[in-house]
């Protein structure tokens, strides 16, 4: 449960010459999935007071001006050398800039990305910058000789961990967070918080968990005590145990049976959050993502990971009416090297128009990729709903990944006590279709997969019948029916599978329409076909019906036809 105290700046001594300043809030800060157990948060900043002094990540807009009043407090503002930034994004930039305006003669260190994304947000404004790399240090005097160490993801290409040995802390940044707050400076309650920092790496890490083992390896190289984190509590009384959690939750992901390619560009932010609630829906479902930010990626990994992947996902902007370079240059490798058995997904965000999205929509349908949920389309910033719908989206994607590959997979041999000709009948694969009928006032559907095209002109099907299931319906030639064929990501056949009970209507909560012949379209349906019976014949137990065909219509074009498969020939 939330608090409803509002929200302050609660500031500590963690450190010689060190302190923190934790700006909280007890809320819900956004709407993105990884702050969905709505515990609040924190956003933490560190200051380093020696010969010279150095802010350490300032917090985004929503604390800006208690923020400041509180940095006021402790540090004046003339005397501030440095701001330090981890990572930049959109809603840090105010911060920044009354920072500047009351500190203009500060320097701002940061990584060559985060140096491109502030040239870009300061057109119109000089900056004093100084770009550091891996392995630079930056000496504030007193010991507090700053290591630096380049670790980026797909989602903060830009991030840079710090190391400072004169109190041993690493400055982690949104490594080893989690979304809580609370009065503890420290995680002297870090028993508590498993269920939140497990819950804070799924959805900000499980889908780059190749890089965040780089990064792990590469900050093992500092003798740390401590980890500042960018959110909840310090790591201290749990360091080693949450650096082995990390480990062992990426290895997870690289274990799983089945991966996806999660292929994004973002220009303001709103296309990777939409990602991030996908493979949110995506590991829940236990599926490993591989997130790929195309805008920094090289051709050559992008080939090799939709290679070796099962099903890929492409998120795209709209930039004055086009998708991204990069976008375009990944669409062409997905389109020469993944294979068309490959399930595929579409998302983006846009401002005005969606073309982008359209554009590589249109591209994967034309291939005769199979869709994995609907395109996502988002205006401007995604909403709450928005972010629900896109990590449904993701276990949708996974359960259609999981149906195509088991239509895939080989079928057991035969027992030496199997009955050969059973096992051989059922190998026949039919379309999985509902035949509905009308009578007056009564309607009636029924299961069948005994398909087949019989003629061209005119068009024409035959459709096998059980006795037992069509008695009183299609008894005569030329009654009517609609063949609606199913389609695979649809559970539209459970309705049909139990016997009607006495006055239950079969067709209460489905969505219909009808046709011209009468009888109802099943509108979640993949097609329908509006059917005369022409001829009849008995074979055993089932009837035999041909059947002309007057009018049908596509009403999914990306879905997969459903088709039933059987193991033995003597049951459907």
């Amino acid at each position: 449960m939330s608090d409803s105290r509002p929200r302050d700046v609660q500031i500590a001594e963690i450190g010689v010459d060190t302190q923190i300043l934790r700006s909280r809030t007890w809320d819900r800060l956004k709407f993105e999935i990884e702050y969905a157990r709505q515990k609040g948060t924190t956003a933490n900043s560190y200051l380093i007071q020696a010969e010279h002094s150095a802010l350490i990540d300032p917090p985004g807009s929503s604390f800006t001006d208690i923020f400041i009043h509180e940095l006021h407090q402790h540090q004046y503002f003339q005397k501030l050398d440095y701001v330090m930034l981890s990572h930049v994004n959109q809603n840090r930039l105010e911060t920044l800039k009354k920072l500047l305006e009351l500190a203009p003669q500060v320097t701002i260190v940061c990584s060559k990305p985060a140096a491109n994304a502030l040239k870009a947000a300061f057109v119109d404004r000089p900056l004093q910058v100084q770009v550091v790399r891996d392995g630079d240090t930056l000496d504030l005097g007193k010991g507090h000789a700053l290591q630096f160490a380049f670790v980026p993801t797909p989602r903060w290409v830009d991030e840079l961990c710090v190391f400072d040995p004169a109190t041993q802390i690493l400055y982690t940044d949104k490594f080893f967070g989690s979304h809580v707050c609370d009065d503890s400076i420290f995680d002297d309650h870090w028993k508590q918080l498993d269920e939140d920092r497990r819950y804070y790496f799924d959805c900000l890490y499980a889908a780059q968990s190749k890089q965040v083992e780089a990064a792990i390896a590469q900050l093992s190289k500092f003798p740390a005590s401590m980890y500042a984190v960018g959110h909840g509590s310090i790591v201290r009384y749990s360091l080693s145990r949450l650096t082995l959690d990390y480990r062992d939750w990426c290895n997870e992901q690289k274990n799983q049976e089945r991966s996806v390619a999660l292929l994004y560009a973002s220009a303001y932010g709103n296309t990777a959050t939409v990602a991030q609630a996908i493979a949110k829906g995506l590991t829940a479902s236990e599926i490993t993502v591989e997130s790929i930010n195309c805008e920094f990626a090289d051709p050559a990994d992008i080939t090799a990971v939709v290679e070796r992947c099962d099903g890929f996902i492409i998120g795209t902007p709209t930039l004055a009416g086009h998708a991204p370079t990069q976008i375009q240059t990944a669409l062409g490798l997905v389109l020469s090297n993944a294979s068309k058995m490959k399930v595929a997904g579409v998302f983006g965000s846009y401002g005005w128009s969606g073309e982008a999205i359209d554009l590589v929509e249109n591209r994967l349908q034309d291939a005769g990729y199979a869709f994995g949920f609907d395109t996502i389309r988002v205006k401007f910033t995604p909403t709450e709903e928005v972010l629900q719908q896109s990590e449904k989206a993701g276990v949708e994607f996974a359960q259609m990944l999981r149906k195509t590959q088991k239509v895939r997979e080989p079928r057991p041999f035969l027992t030496e006590t199997s009955d050969r000709t059973e096992q051989a009948l059922g190998r026949v694969v039919g379309s999985l279709c509902v035949v509905t009928v009308k009578h007056g006032d009564r309607m009636t559907g029924f299961l069948t997969s005994w398909i087949s095209q019989a003629t061209f002109n005119p068009p024409g099907v035959t459709v096998a019948i059980a006795k037992s299931r069509t008695e009183g319906w299609l008894d005569h030639i030329g009654d009517s029916f609609v063949l609606n064929v199913l389609r695979e990501d649809r559970q539209l056949r459970r309705a049909f599978m139990k016997p009607v009970e006495l006055g239950h209507d079969r067709f209460a909560d489905l969505e219909i329409e009808f046709a011209a012949n009468g009888c109802p379209i099943l509108l979640d349906g993949l097609a329908y076909l509006e059917c005369t019976v022409q001829n009849r014949m008995e074979c055993g137990d089932h009837w035999l019906l041909y059947a002309e065909v007057a009018n049908g219509k596509v009403l999914a074009a990306k879905a997969v036809t459903a088709v039933l498969h059987r193991k033995s020939g003597t049951s459907y």
